[in-house]
């Protein structure tokens, strides 16, 4: 949130690129973004004067718009629900909702959380209840929300539901190809997992680039769907094999300084150099040797004997309901923000 700024132009560029009507240009608020043509349509005539009932020409007049990069601004302001549109003789007029921004994005906020609750409900058809799904802890995610809202609407002939909620939500991206599955194909295949899987893994199952898997995984979890989790039954594996690759390559002096196994009990640290010496270790024995071990003691050893840690994918819940809070969680705090950056900007205009 742009904390603590009275400026109409940093308040109502934050207010535009959170609901997805622009760009962001920077990682600060403010700057050039009051010269792009959406912020002068809403600074210069719909916040001037919310009731007038604006037309294209008087738009264009006050902003220094053509007809069609008003009409094409204007379309965005309908579909998002800021402003409505009345038919006055051979002219549409626009008014902004309520006549002021924070009544029309009170209005705008309490449709949203309707329909993206009604859509939410949808992932009880994909989400297979599973209570060893949760059983690790998830990290706390670094992405920022993200997650497109729309009602349902007609599907095209190719569309199931399925295909038609992950196209609505924006799991897509913004330059999906007709008859492109991959998204659908991901969220069908974490809803019927019962654990984590790794990039790699949802590449080869999808047939896909991991690349490409990446940033479907990305917008799932901007949208708070699925998480990313580290996966600790794997740690004992990459130890094993760390461990016997620097014994070769460097010896037991750097295992016990450099690579790690000096900051274990003695215990632990002897027995897993004694087994790799002898060629009795195997990752069984890692797992068993390691288990007085805190994970995060084991994710430093992990690092120091050059490996890192493995991570997947899951679901965001053991059921849909579940997921379904924790979206719907994500979204009511994003949209009490706008509220709250709303009322700000009347008060600073009107000031």
């Amino acid at each position: 949130m742009p904390t603590g700024s009275k400026d109409p132009d940093v308040l109502l560029a934050w207010i535009l690129d959170t609901m997805g009507l622009i760009g962001r240009r920077s990682g600060q608020w403010g700057g050039d973004d009051h010269q792009g043509a959406l912020h002068r349509i809403m600074r210069d005539a719909l916040l001037a004067d919310p009731l007038r009932g604006w037309d294209t020409k008087s738009l264009g007049d006050a902003c220094g718009l053509s007809p069609t990069g008003t009409h094409h601004q204007m379309v965005k302001l309908r579909s998002c629900g800021l402003v409505s549109t009345e038919v006055n003789g051979k002219w549409h007029v626009h008014v902004l909702r309520g006549g002021s921004m924070s009544a029309a994005t009170s209005l705008v906020t309490a449709q949203a959380r309707v329909i993206l609750e009604l859509r939410m409900s949808e992932l009880d058809s994909i989400v297979k209840p599973s209570e060893g799904r949760m059983e690790t802890s998830a990290e706390e995610d670094d992405v920022s929300f993200s997650i497109r809202i729309a009602e349902p609407g007609s599907r095209a002939q190719e569309q199931d539901s399925v295909s038609s909620l992950v196209e609505d939500l924006g799991l897509n991206g913004g330059r999906s190809q007709s008859g492109d599955s991959l998204a659908t194909d991901l969220l069908v295949e974490l809803g019927a997992s019962d654990g984590p899987a790794t990039i790699l893994s949802l590449a080869e199952k999808c047939s896909e680039s991991r690349s490409r898997v990446q940033r479907a995984v990305e917008r799932m979890r901007c949208a708070a769907l699925v998480e990313r989790v580290p996966m600790v039954e794997r740690i004992a594996q990459d130890v094993f094999a760390g461990l016997m690759r620097q014994l070769d390559a460097r010896g037991e002096e750097w295992l016990m300084s450099r690579g790690g196994l000096g900051r274990l009990e003695g215990s632990v640290s002897k027995a897993l150099i004694e087994g790799a010496k002898e060629s009795s270790l195997d990752i069984d024995k890692v797992q068993t040797i390691l288990i007085p071990v805190p994970i995060e003691g084991q994710r430093v050893l992990l690092n120091t004997l050059g490996g890192r840690m493995p991570y997947g994918i899951r679901m965001a819940g053991v059921d849909a309901s579940e997921v379904s809070e924790r979206v719907l969680r994500q979204g009511d705090r994003a949209l009490r923000r706008l509220r709250t950056v709303a009322q700000r900007l009347d008060e600073a205009m009107s000031s």
